[in-house]
């Protein structure tokens, strides 16, 4: 198959549905398929087109790089010339996404956001009208959580395929530091940062040696080893080196990528009692009471005390992580494809 995977927003930038698209692409030409990322910033040396360069907006509590450029519709309809098929992931953005739904092949559309009440309200607004609105060309539809799936009219078939990850690249082999706690995330709201900090004053407390490393953000805080950005290779090795990973963010989260990364990587997992989290961690995780900073620091300082559960934690991690591969992912996907052209 000749596949076009679209992402509508900035590639050059981190992210969670960018990583998705370069992900998906690399694991299906590793299954034989030829594919070609069309989207905005595309890195050099990735086959695709590039659909020039983007603006930031703000939105779901975060900062949204998308293109603005109205001359991407030729370039979009120039990228699906000869394609069998196009992946279009987030088909309600503008304009990349919206205009690849029409560009001419069959397309799989993917959701992957958990809307806040704007985006819900939106949804409602399109109600039945969902098929119209995706146009004639979508053949199937998935999410990836039953979190991204809800918003979807109930009577719209949808499956649901989970994000995916190179479970083996997090398989380092790191010393493990028993009181080291890692966040990885950009500083903004709903990442949780502020509540792990004010949890952490009462952390070290209790476990005075207790180490806490952010990775993603960076402040003058004191007390806390801060990396800002950080490139993958630091970002294995500091999973890999974690007694416990800690998600504390506080809402609209469809998945949580992070954590499948965590537990491949061996790390006990404490993390938010979000729908999305429980379902991709299960009981490989310790979850707390959403924006709850007293019930977060109590779950760490059990966790650093309890060297016994954070082994079973450790070795159960990378179980549950194995189903989130990408081998995995991208049969799931070819499959969906081979259905929509059929």
């Amino acid at each position: 198959m000749r596949v076009g995977v679209v992402c509508p927003y900035d590639l050059s930038r981190p992210g969670g549905v960018q990583a998705q698209v370069m992900g998906l692409s690399r694991a299906l030409r590793e299954l034989g398929e030829e594919t070609s990322v069309i989207g905005p910033g595309l890195p050099d040396g990735v086959a695709g087109v590039n659909l020039g360069s983007t603006i930031s907006l703000r939105g779901n509590r975060s900062v949204v790089p998308l293109s603005a450029d109205p001359r991407v519709a030729g370039l979009i309809e120039e990228a699906a010339h000869g394609l069998d098929l196009l992946h279009v992931h987030e088909p309600l953005m503008p304009f990349v996404s919206l205009r690849a739904l029409r560009a001419g092949p069959s397309v799989v559309a993917t959701f992957h956001a958990a809307p806040g009440l704007f985006g819900l309200g939106l949804y409602g607004l399109i109600g039945s009208r969902l098929g119209k609105v995706l146009g004639p060309n979508v053949k199937r539809l998935t999410a990836v959580s039953s979190s991204a799936r809800d918003p979807l009219p109930d009577d719209v078939e949808v499956s649901i395929i989970p994000n995916g990850v190179d479970v083996g690249a997090f398989r380092v082999g790191a010393e493990r530091r028993p009181r080291r706690v890692v966040f990885l995330g950009r500083d903004e709201p709903r990442k949780g940062l502020d509540l792990l900090l004010e949890a952490w004053e009462d952390v070290v407390k209790s476990v005075p040696d207790a180490e806490l490393v952010v990775m993603g953000a960076h402040r003058e805080t004191e007390g806390v080893n801060w990396l800002g950005t950080v490139d993958d290779a630091t970002k294995t090795s500091m999973l890999g080196s974690a007694a416990i990973y800690v998600a504390p963010n506080t809402g609209r989260e469809s998945f949580g990528i992070v954590l499948v990364e965590a537990m491949a990587a061996g790390a006990a997992v404490v993390a938010s009692d979000l729908a999305s989290f429980k379902e991709v961690a299960g009981e490989s995780a310790v979850f707390f009471e959403r924006g709850n900073a007293d019930d977060l620091s109590w779950k760490l300082i059990e966790l650093l005390r309890d060297e016994e559960r954070r082994r079973a934690l450790s070795e159960a991690g990378p179980a549950r992580a194995a189903r989130y591969d990408w081998s995995t992912v991208a049969e799931n996907y070819r499959d969906v494809y081979l259905a929509a052209l059929a």
